[in-house]
């Protein structure tokens, strides 16, 4: 099974038969108190930036969502200097990446973004929101399923490895604070095409 297919049987299709709700953009405000305790409690400081992950449809209702989205973060860009830019990654899905040094208006621009798509008709489409953060030289995520209504961590290493020592101390720390995957199952490593974010 390769890279596309695990994220559409995780994140996708599978997970949209196992999903328990729909999609819930204000479950997002969860991180506004867990980056504190990232921070205080287990030194991983926000690195500015996070995506909004996203499937694709072939219409122009869909194609008109998109556009709203834009509107919606270049107004918000206005107020909070979250800068906002799009990207498709190899295996077709969209990313809105929002970067931003304060981190309630990293949230917040997510939110607007997240909101909007379900405003649209289109929050089945969501998949993940994917928080990152840095401690030293390691970066880990906090990824939040949509289709779940749960979020995980995920600590990459080099060589498509992951820290599952470091993935569990995250899940004691916020687990409490925040809805965390309780199945380890669904707790899918994105992978980047090259080094880097996963939405790179």
């Amino acid at each position: 099974m390769g890279i596309f297919d695990s994220i559409r049987q995780v994140l996708g299709l599978s997970a949209e038969a196992d999903a328990t709700r729909a999609a819930e953009p204000e479950d997002l405000f969860g991180m506004s108190t867990a980056y504190i305790t990232m921070e205080a409690d287990l030194g991983y400081t926000p690195t500015g930036e996070a995506a909004l992950c996203f499937s694709n449809v072939d219409s122009a209702a869909f194609e008109e969502a998109e556009r709203e989205v834009e509107r919606i973060l270049e107004a918000g860009r206005q107020e909070t200097g979250t800068e906002a830019r799009f990207n498709t990654d190899s295996h077709g899905y969209e990313w809105v990446i929002l970067d931003d040094p304060d981190f309630e208006d990293l949230i917040t621009s997510m939110h607007f973004a997240a909101d909007t798509f379900v405003e649209e008709g289109f929050g089945s489409r969501l998949l993940a929101a994917v928080f990152a953060f840095q401690k030293e030289s390691d970066t880990v995520y906090w990824v939040y399923s949509f289709r779940r209504g749960a979020y995980y961590p995920f600590a990459p290493l080099p060589g498509n490895e992951r820290d599952s020592s470091a993935e569990f101390k995250l899940q004691s720390a916020l687990e409490g604070e925040l809805e965390v995957e309780d199945d380890t199952e669904y707790w899918y490593p994105l992978w980047p095409d090259g080094s880097g974010d996963p939405w790179e």
